[in-house]
Order: C-alpha cells, then structure tokens, then sequence
C-alpha cells in the first residue's frame, strides 16, 4: 500500500548498558555504554514502521543541514523522503539506559522553531497521497497554512489520520480520526482527567468536547491499557478493549496505532474495526519490545524534490555508506523508453540523480528548434517518476563540470553506448567510480516522438 505521513521528525538516540559502579564526583551512577542505537522519532518513527510492515511510503517533512541530520537520513533507510529545509536544528532526544532502567533522556536542539515554509514538492505529495498519517510533534509542519490547506482539500477524498501533540497545531476539519490519547485529548479540551475510576466517563466527555472543536468525522481517545473510546457525531460513543500486556517501554505506542488505523481505513474497513485492530496492533508492538523491536535499516530510498538538493543528497548518501548513481541527458519528450533506463538506472544503487542539460545547453546540441520541453518542466516531469531522486541542471555541452560536483559512484547511459567509450569515462573512475550501460530502446525515442508530432501539425 502507498502511505503518506507528514509532519516533524526528530533523531532518537539510545544508550545502553550496565550500572555497576558510582561516579566518584557525584551520587550518580556510572553506566558502561555497550550499544547504541540511532532511530528516526516522530514522524518519521510512524513511517519506518509502515515501511516495516512492507508499505510503500512516503515521508513530507523538513530536514536540517547538519550531523545529526545526516544521522537520521541513514535511519530513515526504506522511506521515500520529501523534504523541504526545516531552518532548524534537528532534535535529538538521548536516553540512556542501565539494563532495562531509564537513567537519564538528554535533548538536544529542541527549543520550538518558525513555522517552515513549505516547497512544492512536499505539497505535491501530499497532492497525489492515497492515504495520509500526520505525525504532529509539534515542531511546525502541520502548521505550514499550505500544508494545511492542502490537508483540508484532501479531507474529503481521502483517509487522514492526525496524530496531535499537545503543542501542535489543531487538526484540519474534517479528518477521518483524531488519536490523541488521554493527557493529550484533555489538554485539548481544557479539562483536567479526573480520577482513575472515571477515565471512561471523562474520555467520552472528552471526545464530544473535541468533535465538535475539531470537526473531525471522529476522534479516538487512547487510554493505555484501558484501550481506547471512540466518539462519532450523532453515535453513542464505543469503548475498545486493550488485551492485556507486559510492556518494557511504551514510546511508539501512538504512532503504532495511529499508523495501523491508517493501513485499515485504506483497506476500507469500518471505523469502529480499524479502531480495534489498531488498539490490539499498538498492544503487540509494545508487547514484542516497542522500538526496540524494529530493524536498524532497510534499503535505503532517498527522494528530494528540490534541484538544489542533489549536491547535499549525493554527500548525505555516501556518509550513510549507500552507492550514488547519476546519469544525464536532455529528456526531451519524456518516453517509456526514459522510464524504463531510469528505472534500470536506480536499481544499481540507493539514489538516482538526473544532471540535466539545460535549455541553452539542449539548443547548442540539438539546434533552435530543441527543446519542445522547457527546463523547469522537464525537471519536474523527472522528479514526478519514483525511480528519480533528484535533478541537477547544468549548462554546459557536456556533463563533466557536474560530474565533478556530484561525484556519484556509478555513471549510467544507455545500451546505445558502451561504458569504455564513454568520454566521462576517465573522469569518473579517477574518483573510484565506476560507468555502466543499461538496455537500450531503440522504437521508443524523443526523435520519434518529434516526427510525430511534426506530421500531426
């Protein structure tokens, strides 16, 4: 399934070890560190663990131009990321453990930013989503007003499940369910939670309070182990179970429910259903360990739709050990017979950046009468195909001066070449790098497509 989520990420760092021994300047312990573990938080926790479950996603959010953010590029591995720039420190979030005691959490860079501004490409995504989870921690994104707008465009097409935070943004009217969980949803309300005994009761009145400040088809109440409490417009509210689990540490619990609900209402399945099946997968990803339980990486997948990005994308992916690939070219015309030697292209490595010849550069070559395609629409025709990760535009005849800039670890033409005649052959193996054809083909061409179109005029 094609998800999207939206919203802030943060980079989650864990410390474990062992307590065996005081420091001696101070009461505290000491605690050996044996393992760390670096994991992308907020939003893009919700979509590693859609990725995870096999979903192809899609991550909207902003990212910062800094080491940690190289960090948690490397843990969002299998997520395709659309980014704009944050303007920000990224967030770190340090927790250190002795054993299975929390010790102390550290953050780092979490002072609450500007509101971020939001690009095209993320709006554009969020534009062709199927389905959209926001994961707002409150760090701004779900309070960018096009972002917003566009959420509220989408609200009647589509399943939107908000996840709120208590310093986020108000959801967008008419989401398909609100999940806060119970501080959250009375915080909201401007209720205190009254006594334990009484949760449900306070939940339920919690839940008509913020259906009609929300105007959401629902929302959702999480309450723990006591499940959830699910309220609709005009409909009795429902209390869902939570089985019964042993939980070590609950951090994810939301974001697996949130990102569950989502999965089921796509899958066109009942609200009341999706509830209850997303309360018992949130009860099993705690009860399996939590966030512990979740794989360092995947493949990675990197996506970045702003041009100027194919520099840093090309220096992000080589500090997280993946292989660069770049091939170039007019596009003139996009064809099948692109697609399918980008396609190839982006199979022998994590990235694929287009460097493409610019209209200048496309007249010198081809002649006054080239390109039929301008610049800006043929990069962005590039960047709507899921194999491109990137484009670079460069003036000039040939694409060296852009090679050197990138640097990318495999350079791709196609079949119609072989790589030893390449001319940016020697340039690119002067850095380690390597070139490579993949098939050509040939009944599928830009000056096929031009004939075609002249005789037709």
């Amino acid at each position: 399934m094609r998800i999207t989520v939206v919203g802030d990420v943060l980079l989650d760092v864990d410390l474990s070890g062992e307590a065996t021994r005081l420091c001696p300047d101070a009461p505290v312990p000491v605690v050996d560190v044996s393992d760390v573990r670096r994991r992308a938080g907020g939003a893009g926790l919700v979509a590693r663990m859609l990725a995870h479950d096999g979903h192809r996603v899609t991550l909207v959010t902003v990212l910062s131009d800094d080491d940690a953010s190289l960090a948690l590029e490397g843990a969002l591995a299998g997520v395709r990321v659309v980014s704009g720039p944050s303007g920000a420190k990224t967030p770190v979030k340090t927790r250190v453990r002795a054993g299975s005691q929390p010790v102390v959490r550290v953050d780092e860079g979490c002072e609450r930013p500007e509101v971020p501004a939001a690009t095209a490409g993320m709006l554009r995504a969020l534009d062709q989503a199927e389905v959209i989870v926001v994961a707002d921690y409150g760090r701004g994104v779900a309070a960018n007003p096009e972002i917003r707008e566009m959420l509220a465009a989408r609200a009647g097409d589509i399943p939107i499940v908000w996840d709120p935070h208590p310093s986020g943004a108000m959801p967008v009217p008419g989401v398909a369910v609100v999940t806060p969980n119970l501080s959250e949803a009375a915080k909201a309300a401007d209720s205190g939670v009254g006594t334990p005994g009484a949760i449900p009761a306070v939940g339920s009145a919690l839940g008509e309070t913020l259906l009609d400040r929300w105007q959401s088809q629902a929302v959702l109440v999480t309450m723990g182990e006591r499940g959830g409490l699910l309220s609709r417009p005009d409909t009795p509210p429902v209390a869902i179970p939570a089985p019964a689990t042993e939980v070590a540490d609950p951090c994810g619990a939301g974001d697996r429910l949130a990102a569950s609900l989502a999965v089921h209402l796509a899958e066109g399945r009942s609200l009341q259903e999706a509830a209850e099946r997303a309360i018992n997968a949130a009860a099993a990803f705690l009860g399996a360990g939590g966030v512990a339980s979740l794989p360092d990486r995947h493949r990675p997948v990197w996506h970045h739709s702003r041009e100027e990005d194919a520099v840093g994308l090309a220096r992000r992916v080589r500090a997280n050990g993946g292989t660069v690939v770049a091939t170039g070219g007019c596009f003139d015309l996009l064809h099948a017979g692109h697609a399918r030697t980008l396609s190839a292209a982006r199979d022998l490595g994590d990235c694929l950046i287009v460097c493409l010849n610019s209209d200048e550069s496309v007249r010198r070559i081809k002649g006054e009468e080239r390109p039929i395609v301008s610049q800006q629409d043929r990069a962005e025709l590039l960047l709507a195909l899921e194999c491109v990760d990137a484009v670079l535009v460069f003036g000039e005849d040939t694409p060296e001066a852009c090679l050197a800039t990138l640097r990318p670890d495999v350079w791709v033409k196609g079949g119609d070449y072989r790589a030893s005649e390449l001319p940016e052959a020697g340039l690119v193996e002067s850095w380690g790098g390597r070139c490579m054809t993949v098939p050509f083909h040939p009944a599928r061409s830009t000056s096929v497509l031009a004939d075609a179109l002249a005789k037709v005029s």
